[in-house]
């Protein structure tokens, strides 16, 4: 697959605009809030392409970035939404609505699997085995050929998992039983940002 990538400095350039549906995806220095940052961002269209905003640690004015996160006429898909809605919240200051996350999706509809995380989702959906040796990498400084190819790949992919999640969801007659979670999401990062780890639901 020929795709599309374009690193971008600091924030969105003013001519790119989106449809109604995006993918997104971040990268942090490490998954502590109180500690780590967000490094870049990830966005695709669907369409083979990926845009990764790489973010001055000293400044994290991104508008137009900003505009399209917060414009809620725009679905926007994660994969474990929860840590991105997290960091996105902290350091571009926005809280986003119309949010999918394909991981809770799965979660709900594969309860033939126990194995939820994007590379499982991309050889199930996709047919592809990708490497996620550079997960852990260094995000925060210059940005080596490899890790820009794996950024994209976290995005590239989302919206044709969605699409096969939601089939099953359907068949499975448990779209309304994820639609109801999913409203939870952004609750459960303010639980998040106040600390609160530990299942509110539990005894």
């Amino acid at each position: 697959m020929n795709l599309d990538i374009k690193l971008h400095k600091e924030d969105l350039p003013d001519e790119i605009t989106f449809s109604d549906k995006i993918a997104i995806d971040c990268e942090f220095t490490g998954l502590n809030i109180q500690r780590d940052r967000l490094c870049l961002l990830q966005i695709s269209s669907g369409k083979n392409d990926a845009h990764i905003i790489q973010f001055n640690k000293d400044n994290y004015n991104a508008p137009n970035l900003k505009n399209v996160l917060a414009d809620e006429n725009i679905n926007k898909l994660f994969h474990f939404a929860r840590a991105d809605l997290l960091f996105i919240k902290k350091y571009l200051e926005v809280d986003i609505k119309n949010v999918n996350c394909t991981k809770i999706m799965s979660k709900i509809a594969r309860s033939y699997s126990d194995k939820h995380g994007l590379k499982d989702l991309i050889k199930e959906f996709i047919g592809i085995d990708v490497s996620k040796q550079l997960q852990t990498s260094d995000f925060g400084g210059e940005l080596s050929e490899k890790q820009i190819k794996y950024c994209a790949q976290d995005v590239v992919y989302l919206h044709k998992i969605y699409d096969s999640l939601k089939k099953i969801l359907e068949r499975e007659n448990r779209l309304g039983l994820y639609n109801n979670t999913i409203k939870f999401i952004n609750t459960r990062v303010e639980l998040d940002f106040a600390s609160f780890k530990e299942d509110i639901w539990s005894h």
